[in-house]
């Protein structure tokens, strides 16, 4: 029998980031070509080696003159100098500016010699020379280039740019610690540096644990309970973010030997391993063991929710041992954690900045109950509330749920202490990116295709499929801008209905109908396994409906016709998912949509219409997203076509 680890003296937050900064994650310095620096932080000082410009140019278009030809001149009693040429940006000038004379020179060329200043083209008057004075011999240097008529005096230097005036040879042009942008290399380009001294990315190694786990693109076998690899790309997104360079190792399962060959592995070839998974207490997370028997086992057990089983080590691969955190499974706690933790020490080994301010305030939408004596990090998101104000609501799933990767806009860190947030209280969420917006419209409700056609013209707008029972009790409480619901709910009174459509509903058959399935009565009366919607569809409140009128028409229970009904508390999440267990094979019938039937190539038995509303919060029928939302609805005939069973409201 395996020991089982148990967690006793859970480590505080400070400590983790404590024995996290106590590893040496690598760092250094090496030289890339100028093309790849982009996003790099320069390891040593730059000074100019040249002038930038290396010679006195023309700032704009005109004629390069001597300054002192002009004092006095005004529109009145323009200069008369004589031209001697024409000077090109890119060549070097074969003419010299003496006393009376000027040349023409172009934005960017070297001033000729003898010139001082520019004078624009826009102050002067070209004239060429008259035949009298061409008989006269009256030709300066020799030259047939007529003259030109100055009407401002100049300055010595005025529009010309002295060599060195941008860069100075020996200056002082970039500093230890600067992040290479898109300006600074321009500036290295100018100074014609091709190769410059970073500082080195740490090496992370990633691996994700789990007999169950198969990368993206791989072939799932769900039956086996496989799932695809969230972490490992995640994760190592994150890593390149905070400056580090990932290394993706293939996923190791939960066998002692395979897991400690792939983290030695790791650790041998990289500063610092993540690994994911196979951290907590089960007698089958083992990797707790192969970190102590290889390395040093700092910290096991943290105080914070989510992400109580991290792991902090080192662990030996070679010649001196490489930094180790391992990360909780779950997709929505292994990036919390890394955030909090493992991100601003990658940054540090990297040179990197700190991330702008990334931080909002705003008040809780709902009161939130938290006892669990551990810090939480709590995923939230973020609706405006059409007055200037920002709400706060919680986006937590549960660990699992990857969806919170994308539904949530940051994290409110919520003290140990904390019994509840109350509803209107001041938060400060600290933004998951600087660059989070928040959405233009927060709605909720019934998981339809034709209203996932009319989001996808409106600009950043976030839903939530979470059935229009659930939909409309949020609406309720005031935090989604609108809510979509099927069938016939108990809506409120002031909530303001923005329009809808009219979809067919029924059970989803194999092709062909092969066990002839006429309605629900087939269900409860014949060996035949449905897949049915869960308790907050609105398509689940018409089948339990048609079963209650069934059960009055025999004179019978409602309970005793569901319990007859082979499958029907098997509930599935969305519109399309019980049809696609008809199509896999594992149920005889499935509820569901005649166009959900037909794009899969199924049969369909019509079991009636359904109504579906859109309705907006009262408090904010004027919102600007509100607004955009109303007027897709009023052209949904437009995406209607292309769904079959779907038809305008009356």
């Amino acid at each position: 029998m395996t020991d089982r680890r148990e967690f006793h003296d859970l480590a505080s937050p400070e400590a983790a980031h404590e024995a996290i900064a106590s590893l040496d994650l690598g760092g250094g310095t090496e030289t890339v070509p100028l093309r790849e620096a982009r996003g790099r932080v320069l390891a040593e000082r730059i000074d100019a080696e040249l002038d930038v410009p290396g010679f006195d140019r023309a700032s704009m278009d005109g004629y390069a003159i001597r300054a002192r030809d002009t004092f006095g001149a005004d529109e009145a009693d323009p200069a008369r100098l004589e031209l001697v040429g024409t000077v090109h940006a890119g060549s070097e000038p074969d003419v010299t500016v003496e006393e009376g004379t000027a040349a023409e020179i172009s934005t960017g060329a070297v001033m000729p010699p003898g010139a001082d200043a520019v004078v624009m083209v826009e102050r002067t008057d070209r004239v060429e020379r008259s035949s009298t004075e061409r008989a006269n011999g009256e030709a300066v240097s020799g030259t047939d280039e007529g003259a030109v008529l100055v009407r401002t005096s100049l300055a010595p230097g005025d529009h010309v740019m002295l060599a060195g005036a941008d860069v100075a040879a020996g200056e002082r042009t970039l500093g230890t610690g600067t992040e290479l942008t898109p300006r600074e290399i321009g500036l290295l380009s100018a100074l014609g540096i091709d190769e410059v001294p970073v500082r080195a990315k740490p090496r992370v190694g990633i691996v994700s644990t789990g007999d169950e786990l198969v990368r993206p693109g791989g072939d799932l076998d769900s039956a086996a309970g496989q799932i695809y690899d969230v972490n490992s790309y995640t994760t190592a997104t994150a890593v390149e973010e905070a400056g580090g360079e990932a290394v993706l190792y293939p996923h190791a399962g939960d066998d002692y030997d395979e897991m400690e060959r792939l983290l030695t592995e790791a650790a041998a070839e990289c500063d610092l391993v993540l690994s994911s998974g196979s951290t907590s207490a089960s007698a089958v997370d083992v990797i707790y063991r192969v970190i102590e028997e290889r390395g040093e086992l700092l910290l096991h057990g943290v105080a914070v929710k989510p992400g109580k089983p991290m792991l902090v080590g080192r662990l030996d691969g070679g010649d001196s041992p490489s930094a180790y955190v391992g990360l909780p499974g779950y997709p929505v706690s292994a990036l919390t954690i890394f955030r909090a933790f493992v991100a601003p020490a990658i940054r540090e080994a990297a040179g990197r900045p700190e991330p702008r301010t990334a931080t909002v305030e705003g008040k809780m939408a709902v009161e939130e109950r938290y006892s669990e004596g551990r810090r939480r990090l709590m995923p939230v998101g973020l609706v405006d509330d059409g007055t200037g104000d920002t709400l706060v609501y919680p986006v937590d799933k549960g660990s699992g749920a990857t969806t919170s990767l994308v539904e949530a806009d940051g994290i409110v860190e919520v003290p140990a202490e904390t019994e509840y947030l109350a509803a209107g209280e001041a938060v400060s969420v600290q933004l998951f990116s600087p660059d989070v917006r928040v959405p233009s419209l927060y709605a909720v409700g019934e998981d339809d295709p034709a209203l996932s056609r009319l989001l996808d013209d409106l600009d950043r707008p976030r839903y939530l499929s979470v059935g229009t029972r659930e939909g409309l009790r949020r609406l309720r409480n005031g935090v989604p801008d609108a809510a979509v619901a099927a069938g016939d709910p108990e809506i409120a009174a002031d909530h303001e209905e923005l329009g809808g459509w009219t979809r067919e509903w029924g059970l989803v058959v194999p092709d062909g109908n092969p066990a002839d399935v006429t309605g629900v009565a087939d269900l409860a009366d014949r060996d035949l396994r449905l897949v049915n919607r869960g308790s907050n569809s609105g398509l689940r409140a018409a089948l339990d409906d048609a079963v209650a009128a069934l059960a009055d028409e025999r004179e019978s229970s409602r309970r005793e016709l569901t319990d007859a009904i082979d499958g029907y508390e098997l509930t599935v999440k969305a519109h399309e998912s019980p049809a696609r267990k008809v199509a896999a094979g594992d149920a005889d019938a499935g509820l569901g949509l005649r166009h959900t039937a037909e794009k899969l190539g199924l049969g369909f038995v019509s079991l009636g219409e359904q109504d579906v509303r859109v309705l907006a919060n009262p408090e904010r029928t004027e919102k600007a997203g509100v607004q955009d939302l109303r007027a897709a609805v009023a052209n949904v005939e437009s995406v209607l076509g292309e769904l079959a069973g779907y038809s305008p409201q009356d």
